[in-house]
C-alpha cells in the first residue's frame, strides 16, 4: 500500500510536512512509518517544525511542539553530537522572543534539561509528556535558574 502524501515518507520535504501539518487528516496515522515523530525530529526539518509550532492556527501544531521536545532531548542528551548547538540555541532564542506560552514553556524547559540533564525522562521529552500536560521544569534547590545557553563561539574558541 502506498503512502499517499509523501515520496518518501521516512525523508519527507519541508513541503511536505508543511502541507501534511495544514490538512493531518489527509493520512491516517497508521499510515506513518513507525516512530515517525522520531524521523522527522532532525535538523533537515527542525525549522519548518517550529515554523508549524509557532502557528496556533496549523492543526498539528501539538506534533511540531513535540518534535521540537525530541530534537532539544537529542541535542543536549547527546552534548550537541546530534544537532548544533547554534542552532538549538538560535530556536530557543527565537521561541522566547516570538513565541507564545507554548513555545516559551518550551525554551524555558530546553533550558533546565541543558542546566540538569537528569530532568530528561523519555516519556515528558520523547513521547509527549510534556505536550499533553505542559508544565514550567524546576530546577534542583541548588541551582539559581536556567543558564543560558552559550552564544556564537568566538574566533579563539
Amino acid at each position: 500500500m502506498s503512502f499517499r502524501g509523501f515520496a518518501n515518507p521516512v525523508d519527507p520535504t519541508p513541503a511536505e510536512l508543511r502541507a501534511w501539518a495544514y490538512n493531518p487528516d489527509s493520512v491516517m496515522p497508521d499510515m506513518m512509518p513507525p516512530e515517525w515523530d522520531l524521523l522527522v525530529s532532525g535538523d533537515p526539518l527542525v525549522n519548518t517544525l517550529f515554523d508549524l509550532a509557532l502557528d496556533p492556527a496549523c492543526p498539528a501544531r501539538r506534533f511540531a511542539l513535540h518534535c521540537l521536545h525530541i530534537y532539544a532531548a537529542d541535542a543536549i542528551r547527546t552534548k550537541f553530537k546530534a544537532h548544533p548547538k547554534r542552532r538549538l540555541r538560535r530556536l530557543v532564542e527565537k521561541a522566547e522572543d516570538e513565541g507564545d506560552e507554548l513555545l516559551v514553556l518550551w525554551a524555558h524547559n530546553t533550558r533546565m534539561l541543558l542546566a540538569v540533564p537528569d530532568l530528561f525522562d523519555y516519556r515528558d521529552w520523547c513521547e509527549g509528556g510534556l505536550v499533553r500536560q505542559p508544565r514550567r521544569l524546576r530546577a534542583p534547590a541548588a541551582l539559581a535558574g536556567p543558564p543560558a545557553l552559550p552564544g556564537p563561539r568566538s574566533p579563539r574558541d
